[in-house]
């Protein structure tokens, strides 16, 4: 009697075919993926940093000289509010936390002018006492944009800031008055530099060092140096709003990766508008609609591998498509988003798919910049890539082909980027580590410095939620008794 072969997967089972399984390989590259994920790894084993006791105590000096800096701006001419509400992101501007503009913006780089980046965002203005959706002056802009009248505050608040203002003529002839972006931050700035000059005339014993400051278009950029750190802050004056755009009403109508995992309530709590403008907008009366606050949020929902791939990714593209300035690590996050709400959960969970992960992200946005489309994530309708030239989109979409054809070789100058910038800091720590800060009580001798338990208080803050943003309520005229509200870090 005659018998049937057995098919491939019995032969298998049973022994017949010796040859030894293939590594798992890209298709597009050939390279392998279990040495892409050792790549991503040891990227994100350099990129993140560790604090210690003196580290913390650092951070903790230059936040307070920050926010008691900002009180003496409030108290120049009494026109930031009183008390008011700071969202610190861990990452400064150019690593894309606000989708802010950054053709405007010196380079900075780490390891070579600074250790560690935050961004600051600041209210200027706070419209917090409406409950519905809030509907923004959109006639004049593109979408994602909005002129702000002073006519939705009260007669006060316009006086302060008239001076802050484009005047136009209302329908019914009062004098209407918008809110400038760029008179804003001019006027920030001024104010900043005034303070700082007048805080470096009585220096005391562990005050940070001053380095450097600098209006980078509508932010104000610091450098810290504080013991044996630098530290850069971008402070960006911000609108701040409670509730939800009418414009985005829609979005909230979706599925998104985020239902079930977090409140609808925590991710429409509020939004800001940055001071940007669209391509063709007016610098002088543009704002963008920011929803960082929101984004903390979706943050917490996104898995360890994705967010070690994007990270991958961003530092990758931060050094390839810096010429011209047409991508930033914004439009990748957007992505990225889109990418959880399109993908199963189930899938994007998987620990070991960070190399999956990462030459998606690369595929997404080349195949983004090749249809010139990069929709807002909260506002789908304004697309962020629309302005850019065919020229350009293929300029990058042809430098991003060669880092699909070697992710590997990519990553790893990533890696030796990120090495250098640890090593720089490292040589300047030990050269600085003799004129590490003093305890702000050490120096018993003057009766004016604060006591120590706020230090402690961010230390162990610190120490306790590594690599997170603290969103922090602080009232100016007494710095010392903040509320913290701890954040994942932001991206």
């Amino acid at each position: 009697m005659k018998m049937a072969a057995p098919t491939a997967s019995k032969a298998a089972s049973l022994g017949c075919n010796n040859k030894p399984a293939f590594p798992e390989l890209d298709f597009r590259s050939g390279a392998r993926v279990e040495e892409l994920n050792k790549l991503i790894q040891e990227f994100t084993r350099h990129d993140q940093r560790e604090y210690d006791d003196q580290r913390a105590l650092e951070i903790h000096t230059a936040k307070d000289f920050i926010f008691s800096m900002l009180g003496m701006v409030q108290k120049l001419d009494q026109k930031l509010p009183v008390a008011n509400e700071y969202l610190l992101l861990s990452g400064g501007v150019r690593e894309g936390v606000v989708d802010l503009d950054l053709d405007e913006l010196n380079v900075y780089a780490r390891g070579t002018d600074y250790d560690m980046d935050f961004t600051l965002l600041v209210p200027a203005l706070k419209l917090h006492d409406r409950n519905q959706p809030v509907t923004l002056d959109m006639r004049h802009s593109a979408l994602c944009h909005s002129w702000l009248s002073l006519r939705l505050f009260d007669e006060g608040t316009i006086s302060k800031w008239k001076d802050c203002c484009t005047i136009a003529d209302h329908i019914n002839g009062a004098t209407n008055y918008f809110f400038s972006p760029t008179k804003v931050a001019d006027w920030f700035y001024d104010s900043i530099s005034i303070v700082l000059s007048e805080i470096q005339k009585k220096p005391q014993r562990g005050m940070p060092k001053v380095e450097k400051v600098e209006k980078n278009g509508t932010i104000i950029s610091i450098i810290l140096g504080v013991g044996s750190s630098r530290m850069l802050y971008d402070i960006v004056p911000v609108v701040s709003f409670k509730g939800w755009p009418a414009v985005a009403q829609s979005w909230l109508m979706e599925n998104h990766f985020w239902d079930g995992k977090i409140t609808e309530e925590e991710v429409i709590s509020g939004f800001y508008l940055v001071p940007a403008c669209s391509y063709k907008g007016k610098k002088d009366n543009e704002w963008r609609l920011s929803f960082a606050r929101s984004e903390v949020q979706l943050k917490k929902c996104i898995s360890g591998s994705l967010m070690q791939a994007y990270q991958a990714c961003k530092a990758i593209i931060i050094k390839l498509l810096s010429r011209p300035k047409a991508i930033s690590p914004y439009h990748l996050r957007s992505m990225m988003l889109w990418a959880c709400d399109r993908l199963p959960a189930s899938y994007l969970a998987q620990e070991d798919y960070a190399a999956h992960f990462l030459l998606g992200l690369i595929d997404d946005l080349q195949h983004c910049l090749v249809n010139k489309m990069c929709p807002n994530y909260f506002i789908p309708q304004c697309n962020m890539l629309e302005h850019l030239s065919e020229e350009t989109v293929m300029l990058h979409a042809r430098k991003l082909s060669s880092v699909r054809s070697d992710p590997a070789e990519h990553l790893r100058t990533a890696i030796e980027h990120v090495k250098a910038a640890n090593r720089l800091t490292l040589k300047l720590q030990r050269r600085g580590s003799t004129t590490s800060i003093p305890s702000p009580q050490s120096d018993g001798g003057d009766p004016n410095q604060p006591d120590d338990r706020l230090a402690k208080k961010l230390q162990q803050l610190v120490t306790e939620n590594p690599g997170k943003s603290i969103s922090v309520f602080i009232n100016p005229d007494d710095v010392t008794r903040p509320h913290f509200r701890i954040d994942d870090k932001f991206f």
